[in-house]
């Protein structure tokens, strides 16, 4: 109980708004979520330090709250540059169909992580969480110093470990259901291969026996009933992303919020076709043609086909599009982001009161 209230003072209700980089997670998102008793969250990925501060900046200008950032790890050199290169020869016809060019994939692999560090140390928020591998102990310390709480991203029991050794606060268990990037912290197809990863409620449990820090659960929740569930097997919160994309706040293209539901688009998969890295998305056209072909390379292919998947938007074809979407995404309701948490809240109520009766009514049998 201890090592849980490091996490459950920062919010009302269990409910961890999941950082969505790209642009969902935009500061009004983040405020409704931590006003409405949840903890929102900030992405940092793929901006700017200067851009992240601007954010924080306006985050703290509408609430009072506590609230979270999320920073990626520098990736390792080891892409294949053969292997890139013939992908994106693979992908000239698609830069000549959206008329723009494509990204260079050498445009910087380490996502400007000492900048954002240091400005998250000068200027410290009340959570940071790290994704695509574990920071040094160093770095944990400081922000411990700081007064800083952090949680690291795992997808496994050793991660965790890894993670708890570090010196985290938490570990943001992700089962293979979540939606977005597999927070894995390699990017090797001989050990996560596609589908490879394990479901949530495994994951925790097998997780509970390797680590003591709190547990935060991802992937695929989108209802108060099962946020039950994994409080249930272990966690102390459930982070949701793909159950806010959708909200009015979110700053998610509209092309990409309207997939959510639409018919045309009914299953998800893990791909590395828009990033190099395992990311599960709504199945479209680019996926389809391109995701049997595109090498484990991230964050080289994310550079290249950035300028892709915003021409596709701006032409309104969502078949171009990352539409990226957890296992539940037809589930999505939409609402304001406020009435959504506050919907799960008394769904959780609900779940855990049902729990209740059925344990009662099993004791008197």
């Amino acid at each position: 109980m201890a090592m849980s209230s490091a996490l459950t003072d920062l919010y009302r209700y269990p409910i961890v708004q999941a950082p969505m980089a790209g642009g969902a997670s935009c500061p009004q998102l983040a405020a409704t979520v931590s006003e409405a008793g949840g903890l929102g969250f900030l992405a940092a990925g793929y901006k700017t330090p200067e851009a992240m501060y601007e954010e924080i900046k306006q985050l703290r200008g509408l609430t009072g709250r506590h609230f979270g950032v999320n920073l990626f790890m520098p990736q390792p050199a080891n892409a294949d540059a053969a292997a890139v290169g013939a992908y994106r020869a693979r992908l000239t016809g698609e830069a000549a169909w959206y008329e723009t060019p494509l990204g260079d994939p050498d445009a910087g692999s380490d996502d400007a992580y000492d900048a954002k560090l240091a400005v998250l140390l000068d200027n410290p928020v009340p959570v940071v969480s790290f994704t695509f591998g574990c920071p040094t102990r160093a770095v944990l310390d400081a922000f411990a110093k700081a007064g800083t709480r952090t949680i690291v991203t795992v997808t496994s029991p050793v991660e965790a470990q890894t993670a708890q050794w570090a010196g985290a606060d938490a570990v943001c268990v992700q089962g293979v259901e979540a939606g977005g990037h597999q927070g894995t912290y390699s990017n090797d197809p001989a050990v996560d291969g596609m589908g490879a990863g394990l479901g949530l409620l495994s994951l925790i449990t097998l997780v509970r026996e390797y680590v003591q820090v709190p547990i935060i659960a991802a992937g695929g929740i989108m209802r108060g009933s099962q946020i039950a569930a994994a409080l249930a097997a272990g966690a102390v919160a459930a982070q949701m992303g793909t159950a806010f994309l959708v909200c009015p706040e979110s700053g998610a293209n509209a092309l990409h919020k309207q997939a959510m539901t639409d018919p045309l688009f009914g299953r998800t998969e893990l791909t590395r076709a828009f990033s190099g890295r395992p990311a599960r998305g709504l199945v479209n056209r680019f996926m389809r043609e391109h995701g049997p072909h595109a090498p484990a390379a991230y964050p080289q292919l994310h550079h290249m086909t950035s300028g892709l998947r915003k021409a596709a938007a701006k032409a309104g074809d969502p078949q171009g599009m990352a539409l990226w979407a957890g296992q539940g995404h037809r589930l999505a309701r939409e609402l304001p982001a406020a009435r959504l948490v506050e919907m799960l809240a008394v769904e959780l109520d609900a779940a855990r009161a049902e729990l209740g009766l059925q344990v009662q009514r099993g004791a008197v049998s």
